[in-house]
């Protein structure tokens, strides 16, 4: 499997989260009597899985090269967009933590930020993972070279084989199949 394929099968399952969060959100927003207590597995997802292991990828593995290989319009496209969105998945999630700590404080508001930060984080990452399957990732594979695509395949390739070993997609998928059954709508 090529690390595109790779990625992109990623951002299925990273999208399944995007849905619990938003259900969850939405139970939230109607019971204020909800347990929070599954936020910080949806957290640890996010930066272990979606971040960590996806994003880590796509920072070490793809976006480097593109700014390396590929000119100017691949270094704004990666500095300028897929960072600058990373980062602030990132902000999303840092505030989505301390809002959770804050309610389970006693602070009843902050249910407002927790909601919103689930759901900011949520458009975020769905628009940010359209723009990658649909533009940057094709941008990429249309403008390397073959041995550019077989050194970004190779080096997925052992990322994923360390993954496996740690057993990192197993436990994330069974923590996200989990979690959806527990917040359908």
């Amino acid at each position: 499997m090529n690390a595109i394929e790779i990625m992109v099968d990623e951002h299925v399952n990273i999208r399944r989260m995007l849905a619990v969060l938003r259900n969850f959100s939405y139970e939230l927003m109607n019971n204020p009597d909800t347990d929070v207590s599954d936020v910080p597995k949806m957290i640890d997802f996010v930066r272990q899985y979606a971040d960590k292991h996806h994003h880590g990828k796509e920072e070490d593995l793809l976006f480097n090269r593109m700014e390396e290989n590929l000119g100017s319009a691949a270094q704004k496209l990666v500095r300028h967009g897929m960072l600058v969105e990373h980062d602030l998945g990132r902000l999303h999630i840092k505030l989505l933590e301390e809002a959770v700590e804050d309610f389970k404080a006693g602070n009843d508001e902050a249910r407002l930020d927790i909601i919103g930060n689930a759901i900011a984080y949520t458009q975020l990452l769905d628009r940010h993972i359209s723009k990658e399957d649909d533009m940057v990732y094709p941008f990429a594979w249309n403008h390397f070279d073959k041995d550019m695509i077989h050194k970004i395949n190779e080096e997925s390739n052992q990322f994923e084989a360390i993954a496996a070993q740690e057993g990192t997609q197993n436990y994330y998928l069974r923590l996200v199949e989990n979690l959806e059954k527990k917040y359908r709508k």
